[in-house]
């Protein structure tokens, strides 16, 4: 009897133990610091390295310093071209970059890219999250995305100004991919050219002029070197941007860090379309300084440009079907992209957000009247 007293004795305090020990060891992992690592390819000044700079500071903060992120700009840890492996292996946590690195890696979310319509970076960033949360593209199935954004393509930047279709006729553009398509559509002639040689390319007389939005006037600087800015957001194109985490990364942050870093994440979803939205007008106030005349191609000139590159829309189809994919299973992408579209556009008004591009309510000088 004393022997099984003495057992019985033990094994409460021994229980005792493990319990009294158990609140101390859970307050331990509570306390463990996370690591994150966060890479992206642009530079120090541009806006995207400067907003996730805030992403940073606010995620340290609200997690009491229990998430820590060094933060790898300017290319130092993956360029854009491996942004997306980089983050799938995980050699960094979190990555900022564009689907247009890797073609064909994420072809149906490169459906944004074609001319559908999107006339403002801010309809375009929460077009592109309704579509990737609504169809979940196998494609992100490796990463966690944690939101998309981007700028519009939608602006022809010319040494000659471009008032009508037929004036692109013997323009060299800078145009790779899907953009390129979309010029060849109105009648110029793509060129592939790597963006950092563009600037030399239209000083030296190589290219007429570049494709892209307004951003890039400042940004490249290309208002020095090109005088006209014509816009026909009637087919406007997404250029898409997306920021990921590696899935192991992410699975590994306790229920309470995961909560307070979804809901940061959909906070900067929205920072980021406005930020997009705002430095369109940076660009544009630069190549007004620079004397650069801006042509909106509205009414019947702009039905005939929309008219025209259909054929990219059509071909892309086909391409898409190539791959597998069934055609009314690409054109009822297609279709969603559009029907929200015109849902952001009529958000966006309602909001009083002006655009640097866009129909007449988007203004600035109507909007915020």
């Amino acid at each position: 009897m004393r022997q099984k007293s003495l057992l019985t004795m033990v094994g409460i305090f021994c229980l005792g133990l493990i319990v009294a020990f158990l609140p101390v060891e859970g307050a331990q992992a509570k306390d463990k610091v996370i690591n994150l690592k966060i890479a992206n390819y642009l530079p120090p000044q541009a806006e995207h390295t400067i907003i996730l700079e805030e992403f940073i500071k606010d995620l340290e903060e609200r997690t009491g310093g229990r998430i820590k992120v060094k933060y790898l700009k300017g290319g130092s840890l993956l360029k854009g071209t491996t942004m997306y492996k980089g983050v799938e292996s995980g050699l960094a946590d979190i990555g900022f970059s564009h689907i247009y690195y890797t073609p064909g890696r994420m072809p149906v979310t490169e459906l944004a890219g074609l001319p559908i319509g999107s006339p403002s970076a801010w309809v375009n960033t929460h077009v592109l999250n309704d579509f990737y949360f609504k169809f979940r593209p196998k494609e992100w199935d490796k990463v966690k995305v944690l939101w998309l954004s981007g700028t519009v393509t939608d602006v022809i930047t010319t040494k000659k100004p471009v008032r009508k279709m037929e004036d692109l006729k013997g323009l060299t553009i800078r145009a790779p991919g899907i953009v390129g398509a979309i010029v060849k559509a109105l009648g110029g002639s793509p060129a592939p050219t790597p963006m950092m040689e563009t600037y030399d390319g239209l000083a030296k007389g190589v290219l007429d002029g570049v494709y892209g939005n307004h951003e890039i006037l400042k940004a490249f600087r290309f208002a020095e070197v090109a005088k006209y800015s014509t816009t026909c957001w009637q087919m406007g194109a997404a250029f898409p941007f997306y920021t990921i985490m590696n899935k192991n990364s992410y699975n590994k942050l306790p229920p309470d860090l995961k909560e307070i870093f979804d809901e940061l994440c959909g906070e900067y979803s929205e920072r980021f379309a406005l930020m997009w939205n705002q430095i369109e007008f940076g660009g544009k106030i630069f190549g007004a300084a620079k004397g650069m005349e801006f042509i909106d191609i509205s009414g019947e000139e702009a039905a005939r440009w929309v008219k025209a590159v259909q054929v990219v829309i059509d071909n892309h189809v086909k391409k898409m079907v190539g791959k597998g994919f069934s055609e009314s299973e690409v054109r009822g992408w297609i279709s969603f992209l559009k029907e929200r579209n015109e849902y952001y556009t009529k958000k966006q008004i309602e909001y009083r957000i002006p655009s640097s591009s866009g129909p007449d309510a988007m203004k600035p000088e109507n909007i915020l009247k």
